[in-house]
């Protein structure tokens, strides 16, 4: 049997070597780095991909956030509500901005942020809400987009982890996750399911003028060389990232269909253990399954983490401590408000979840799974 990894991309990169090699190589004549017709060409691509009207790579995932933020024009001390279970990159970038950061509660099934946390987290300094489309699926984007049409509210979506996801409105109409709020945000680290091989990032927007003015914030703060409108960053997407995601765009339904094969294998074996709960699939929005987590009941997560080490099986835990109380982000809660955060991070394990697990890979983990858990 293959050596399972978390994440194995070299295997995928084989299969597409010769793409991206001869990709990598016509950048590396054509001396276009930065800026070059490889970047124009993956953002109209993914433009059409997502159905939305303007992609604007950056640097970064993180970047997109920090520069989305950015264009928004708020002002110190405003507040932006988001989940207190997430990679800390969300609320970094709102420190960063000197703005305030108001964790809240996530729904203990889906993982992502809690609509009714968000309603009593709303008062006169709330100026935006950052969603998170946590492990591969959609946040509870219509109610969300309802309170935030109620309280004036711009809607930032950090869909780092589930490009390719599709969201489902109650009338029927169906929008890619990034494509629905003010301004969507992804990264395109390698680890993504729409990975390049190095940083990357990119913001989605539907706004014409946000969209010229998040142009200008990535590039120095200029729309003529030279001319500094702004305060802006350095952060652009390189040629050779772009070339690589322009192999790897067309092959994205395909990797997402199979980490949802690889997950329909893990539900199926796991099925009804009675100290085992499988990830809850959103009525809502497809599940692209960045990361496949489960939750342990019975207290032993952190010991089958370590069982499946010694059977060399790489598990995760995403995340271990809650952003309301990290060092660099610590707030002074009632952890009353956060029940469902604080039971996510004793119980939460991801499994190996990537576009090359075979069948002899799944067994061999779900056996010893079910081995340690009884």
């Amino acid at each position: 049997m293959k050596k399972i990894q978390m994440v194995d991309l070299q295997s995928q990169y084989y299969k597409i070597k010769n793409d991206v090699d001869n990709a990598v190589l016509n950048v590396m004549d054509s001396a276009a780095f930065i800026n070059g017709p490889e970047v124009k060409s993956f953002q109209n691509e993914l433009e059409s991909y997502l159905e939305v009207k303007h992609v604007i790579p950056c640097a970064n995932g993180t970047d997109a956030l920090q520069i989305a933020l950015m264009a928004l024009d708020l002002k110190e001390g405003d507040e932006v509500i988001t989940a207190d279970f997430t990679f800390a990159a969300t609320v970094e970038v709102i420190h960063l901005l000197k703005l305030k950061s108001v964790l809240v509660d996530v729904d203990y099934d889906t993982f992502t942020i809690s609509t009714e946390e968000i309603k009593k987290a709303i008062t006169p300094r709330t100026k935006a809400i950052i969603p998170v489309h946590i492990f591969g699926q959609c946040a509870n984007m219509e109610e969300i987009l309802k309170i935030a049409e109620e309280h004036n509210l711009y809607v930032i979506e950090d869909n780092a982890q589930a490009i390719g996801a599709q969201y489902r409105f109650s009338d029927g109409t169906q929008k890619y996750a990034g494509t629905m709020a003010t301004v969507g945000t992804t990264s395109f680290f390698p680890s993504k399911n729409l990975g390049c091989y190095g940083d990357g990032g990119a913001l989605f927007t539907n706004n014409d003028e946000l969209a010229h003015r998040l142009r200008g914030i990535v590039n120095h703060g200029m729309y003529e060389r030279y001319y500094h409108d702004e305060v802006g960053v350095n952060s652009r997407l390189d040629s050779i990232q772009a070339a690589v995601l322009r192999k790897k765009l067309p092959h994205l339904d395909t990797y997402n269909e199979a980490r949802r094969k690889a997950a329909d294998y893990y539900d199926e074996a796991f099925a009804g253990h009675v100290n085992i709960l499988t990830p809850k699939r959103s009525e809502s929005s497809t599940h692209v399954f960045h990361q496949y987590t489960l939750r342990i009941l019975n207290g032993k997560r952190n010991e089958l983490q370590k069982f499946l080490a010694e059977k060399e099986i790489p598990a995760m835990i995403y995340y271990p401590v809650a952003l309301r109380k990290q060092k660099a982000y610590f707030q002074e809660s009632n952890d009353a408000d956060f029940v469902n955060t604080d039971k996510l991070l004793d119980q939460v394990i991801s499994l190996p979840m990537h576009t090359e697990l075979d069948e002899e890979q799944l067994k061999y983990i779900t056996d010893a799974v079910l081995e340690f858990m009884g």
